[in-house]
């Protein structure tokens, strides 16, 4: 890469540093920390939020896949973008109604148990450690394509900037991180998007025409099946998409930055609109890549794909395109972690740490140390998993994160909310079911075991699907029904409180 590239990436480390000192400056709290202290407008946000979505699986692992598998790459597009309609119609109101910083603050708002709590922390810890997996990969290939350096190298960079941005400025730096990269993302999207469909005369038609005969697939590049020969597989994929955003902790996390259930609503519109535009031009950085680029050169700069939209930049802009492409790449990758790093720490600082080991007696200080030092630890972890992870598609990885978060944190959401007989023995049952059948399958999947050695062993699957949400979901929702038909008689005056407050934000029934 050029002295331009360089700047680039230059420029967007010095601009979110910057952005992390000044926010540093206003996180002196807990609830700064944690939430910006809830001063972000629905505007501000929605932006945050896209930004916190699109990340680089969205950018590139859905460009790489629908270059190299065509239809079944835009699956995820599909999934990710109805997924927020859940979000909008079931979670967002109740959520903000009834949380405070995390997740668990939402389902002890009927359930003050420790162990609810516990579940609920680690839950979120294991889901926010696969996502970081699949943005530290990502951010592995873009970096060792660009630079020349060791896969290593460059994913021990981009843990200790996504640290620093955590340690220092907490969620204030994290949102506006993220702000900045959506809108730069969005930019770059649709100068690539509109150089391809100059390259096709503008003419949606002719760029169909076209791709059919640019990969080895032929015509059976624009139908199901390239990839997902097993329909349930398909179908697993989808639940896993749709319903596991509902379930994201970073994502989650979000609504508590503003100052009312109004304020999240209007959020997750704007949101919705800034995902909606993005993933219908993934279609043409996907078919753009196919048809300017081919599979070939996508595979051995990267075997997942993952590279197809820098690549893709090269072909239509130049060395110039592609610089600007990756660094908002880069600064995807960066703001995706920094929200994720802050989600588990949170989970750890202020449930395990705060509410479970203190019991709710920790000071404000006590809880902002917690929460740097737990950063630093998840930081760690994911730096060193994702080091052994770099053959898999990004895309693919994160599936699996929305499947643990669908089959774990769904079911107890949903529950908390509606169901009247829900109580702690169904809420537990359903996050450790949820979480256990998932990772269990996950290990026993194609994606870890292959006769040839091209997943992580060598060997036979013994679960034949690659995403095991079609049966892992079903399992935490029949977990919570079952556990509240065998435990203590749920509490039916606090359901009726958690009901007016879930509706209204109301303290008190």
């Amino acid at each position: 890469m050029g002295a331009i590239g360089i700047l680039f990436f230059v420029a967007i480390v010095v601009l979110t540093l910057i952005v992390t000192y000044i926010a540093s400056k206003r996180t002196n709290s807990a609830s700064e920390f944690y939430t910006a202290g809830g001063g972000l407008t629905g505007w501000q946000n929605g932006i945050a939020i896209a930004g916190d979505y699109l990340s680089a699986a969205s950018f590139l692992g859905i460009a790489g896949a629908i270059a190299l598998f065509g239809f079944d790459g835009f699956f995820y597009s599909i999934g990710y973008l109805v997924a927020y309609l859940v979000v909008l119609y079931i979670v967002a109101e109740p959520l903000r109604n009834l949380g405070r910083y995390t997740l668990a603050d939402m389902i002890t708002a009927r359930f003050n148990q420790k162990k609810v709590r516990g579940t609920a922390a680690i839950s979120t810890i294991v889901i926010v450690l696969f996502y970081m997996i699949a943005q530290l990969v990502g951010a592995g290939a873009l970096i060792q394509l660009l630079l020349g350096i060791d896969y290593w190298i460059a994913v021990l960079l981009v843990g200790v900037m996504m640290t620093i941005y955590v340690l220092w400025g907490g969620m204030a730096a994290t949102s506006w991180v993220q702000i900045i990269k959506a809108v730069l993302l969005m930019i770059g999207t649709v100068i690539i998007s509109f150089l391809v469909l100059l390259k096709f005369h503008f003419n949606i038609l002719e760029m169909f025409q076209t791709v059919k005969t640019s990969t080895s697939h032929g015509e059976a590049y624009l139908n199901a099946g390239v990839k997902y020969t097993n329909g349930f597989d398909t179908l697993s994929v989808m639940i896993a998409l749709v319903l596991g955003t509902a379930g994201l902790p970073h994502i989650l996390m979000r609504f508590f930055t503003v100052k009312d259930a109004k304020t999240a609503r209007s959020s997750v519109v704007s949101a919705t609109w800034i995902v909606g535009i993005f993933y219908v031009l993934t279609i043409f950085l996907g078919f753009g890549a196919a048809a300017f680029v081919g599979s070939e050169k996508i595979i051995s700069a990267n075997a997942a794909g993952n590279m197809a939209a820098p690549l893709l930049a090269q072909a239509l802009g130049g060395d110039l395109l592609m610089s600007f492409v990756c660094a908002v790449a880069f600064a995807t990758i960066l703001a995706v972690v920094a929200g994720l790093v802050l989600s588990g720490a949170s989970a750890f600082a202020h449930d395990i740490y705060g509410q479970i080991i203190r019991k709710g007696k920790a000071t404000e200080k006590e809880q902002m140390k917690a929460a740097r030092y737990a950063s630093i630890g998840v930081a760690l972890i994911s730096i060193l998993l994702a080091l052994g992870a770099q053959t898999l598609n990004v895309a693919f990885l994160v599936s699996l994160a929305f499947c643990i978060a669908a089959s774990a944190n769904l079911p107890v959401i949903i529950y908390t909310i509606y169901y009247k007989k829900f109580n702690t023995t169904g809420a537990v049952s359903a996050m450790v079911t949820g979480l256990v059948v998932a990772l269990i399958l996950v290990a026993l999947s194609p994606n870890i075991w292959s006769p040839e050695g091209t997943a992580i062993l060598k060997g036979t699957a013994l679960f034949p699907l690659t995403n095991p949400a079609i049966i892992s979901v079903p399992c935490g929702f029949l977990a919570g029904w079952i556990g509240s038909l065998v435990g203590q008689k749920s509490d039916v005056r606090k359901y009726a409180e958690v009901t007016v407050k879930a509706n209204t934000g109301l303290k008190n029934s």
